[in-house]
C-alpha cells in the first residue's frame, strides 16, 4: 500500500524507528524528557514533511516555468496555546526563494507553495480511525 508507514517501539525509552519502503528513520525524545535525542521529536518530523512538501512543489513549479530559481530554504516552527479548553496549533512556515527571479514570479511561487498536498492535508479537516490489530 502507498504511504504506508511503520513504526515500532520497543522497552528502549523513546527510541522509535520509522519504516518507509526501504527507508529508516528515527524518532526519540531529548534527555530531558527520558529518550536519548537520537532523532527528531514526532513534531519536527510533522514539520519536516510540511517543509519538504513546500520546497518540492515550489521546485517543480519554476523547473515547469523555466525560472531562475537557485533554491529554496523553508524554515517552520510549531506553537499550541490552549483558549477556553480548545487546543489551537498555529504553525509558522517561512520561505525563502534564491535567484533572479521578478517579483512576480515570486508572488507566484507564494501562491503554489499553498497548493503542496501536506499543506492540503493540514489545511482541511482530519479524521484519523485507530483500529487494534
Amino acid at each position: 500500500m502507498e504511504n504506508t508507514v511503520k513504526v515500532r517501539i520497543g522497552r528502549e525509552h523513546y527510541h522509535t524507528e520509522i519504516r518507509i519502503g526501504k527507508h529508516l528513520l528515527i524518532a526519540d525524545e531529548p534527555e530531558s524528557l527520558g529518550g536519548t535525542d537520537e532523532g527528531p521529536v514526532a513534531t519536527e518530523l510533522l514539520l519536516s514533511s510540511l517543509g519538504t512538501c513546500t520546497a518540492v512543489t515550489v521546485r517543480m513549479y519554476a523547473d515547469r516555468k523555466e525560472w531562475p530559481l537557485d533554491g529554496v530554504e523553508v524554515t517552520l516552527s510549531l506553537n499550541q496555546t490552549t483558549e477556553s479548553g480548545q487546543l489551537s496549533t498555529e504553525i509558522e512556515r517561512n520561505i525563502e526563494l534564491k535567484g533572479n527571479l521578478t517579483e512576480e514570479q515570486r508572488e507566484r511561487l507564494m501562491l503554489i507553495a499553498d497548493k503542496c498536498p501536506v499543506h492540503k492535508i493540514l489545511s482541511n479537516p482530519i479524521k484519523i480511525d485507530s483500529k487494534m490489530v
